[in-house]
């Protein structure tokens, strides 16, 4: 790029890959079942000896991962971009909590990760002035976001419904967060 030249960067819009969503609730729904025929034995269906622990855990399980399906379920109707990444904004429907953030703004951007967490991989956005975002999380979101210690807040976007892979996700969002730090000089 020449020096003084502003380059205006286009939006990039990532929509739900149809197949790895499937594939996620194809999973889910065989973890239900299991998790249903677990239930079943505990409160002795096969065998006639009711197992407490067993019942608590597996109804306790199965009923977030119910809820988890079909509120996924009910998600699929959304033909809306999942994360959408432009020079002054980026926002994403990736995860429960970048869900509720809604847009960050990269001048507010302090690093951009990439970290196992769980059974996925995320891009993991570093902001600092938090309190411009407060209003944004309900306090449940913002005490999973919210870092006590470094006062910064972290936004986490997984790949696991879009047609990319994370090393491609994170390289799309700190090319975006770099091309925002030339245009801000």
């Amino acid at each position: 790029m020449l020096t003084g030249e502003i380059k205006q960067m286009k939006e990039t819009s990532l929509y739900r890959n149809k197949k790895k969503t499937s594939q996620l609730l194809s999973i889910s729904g065989v973890l239900c079942l299991l998790l249903l025929l677990v239930l079943l034995y505990s409160i002795g269906l096969f065998d006639g000896i009711f197992k407490a622990k067993p019942t608590v855990f597996s109804a306790g399980a199965l009923l977030i991962l119910l809820v988890l399906l079909f509120s996924s379920l009910l998600s699929l109707r959304d033909k809306t971009a999942q994360i959408v990444l432009n020079d002054r904004y980026f926002l994403g429907k990736t995860t429960p909590v970048s869900k509720a953030f809604g847009q960050g703004d990269w001048q507010d951007v302090k690093s951009i990760d990439l970290q196992k967490v769980g059974g996925d991989t995320m891009v993991i956005v570093t902001l600092g002035n938090p309190p411009k975002y407060k209003e944004q999380l309900s306090s449940l979101l913002w005490k999973m976001a919210y870092q006590e210690s470094t006062q910064e807040l972290c936004i986490m976007y997984s790949s696991s419904t879009i047609d990319l892979e994370p090393s491609e996700l994170y390289q799309l969002f700190v090319s975006y967060w770099k091309g925002a730090k030339v245009i801000d000089k």
